[in-house]
């Protein structure tokens, strides 16, 4: 069964019958809100893969620019350019039982991109949300829905799953911020 998480609530993830799960996706997904002659938007998910919970090397990004850690353990499914349709718009696939020791948090976050020059920013995205699903199985263990209102903001760190005495947890995080890009974002985490 699946656990709806709020701002900052942590959550223990296993699989549905208390055993060790071993790999999980996170789903992301959002709607733009209907606006005349609008250009479309398109949100980028990324993932930081942290030691210590630092962003340490730029190949530690993972993002529509490069698709797989070097671990191979943390793998980005693709860009979706408008966010049209149901369910998940990106997706980022995490093997945690393979993942190196030295990895300890993934930060998942999400930029609207050229948002200043588009004149574009999460105000205009209705239904944006974080799911955690068992790989193996698709069920869904967790899902939190960011209801804020987030007029002015253009990047967004959604959620982190993170070790900790050797369980994998998730925190819902939801905080908005004004970057620009990936980049910007990865700078909070250096």
């Amino acid at each position: 069964m699946s656990v709806n998480l709020q701002k900052g609530q942590k959550v223990e993830l296993r699989k549905g019958n208390g055993g060790m799960l071993r790999k999980v996706v996170v789903g992301l997904g959002w709607d733009e809100v209907e606006q005349r002659e609008a250009a479309d938007i398109d949100c980028d998910a990324s993932a930081f893969v942290c030691i210590d919970g630092r962003l340490t090397k730029t190949d530690d990004v993972v993002y529509y620019g490069n698709l797989s850690h070097h671990s191979g353990c943390v793998r980005h499914m693709g860009d979706n350019l408008t966010g049209a349709g149901e369910g998940d718009d990106e997706q980022i696939f995490v093997d945690l039982a393979s993942l190196p020791a030295e990895y300890d948090k993934i930060i998942v976050v999400v930029n609207i991109y050229q948002a200043r020059q588009r004149g574009q920013h999460f105000g205009m995205i209705r239904n944006a949300f974080i799911r955690i699903c068992d790989a193996e199985t698709g069920q869904e263990l967790c899902k939190y829905d960011l209801s804020e209102n987030y007029d002015g903001m253009t990047a967004m760190v959604f959620g982190e799953v993170y070790r900790y005495n050797g369980k994998w947890k998730f925190n819902a995080i939801g905080q908005p911020t004004r970057d620009n890009s990936i980049s910007d974002l990865a700078r909070r985490f250096v």
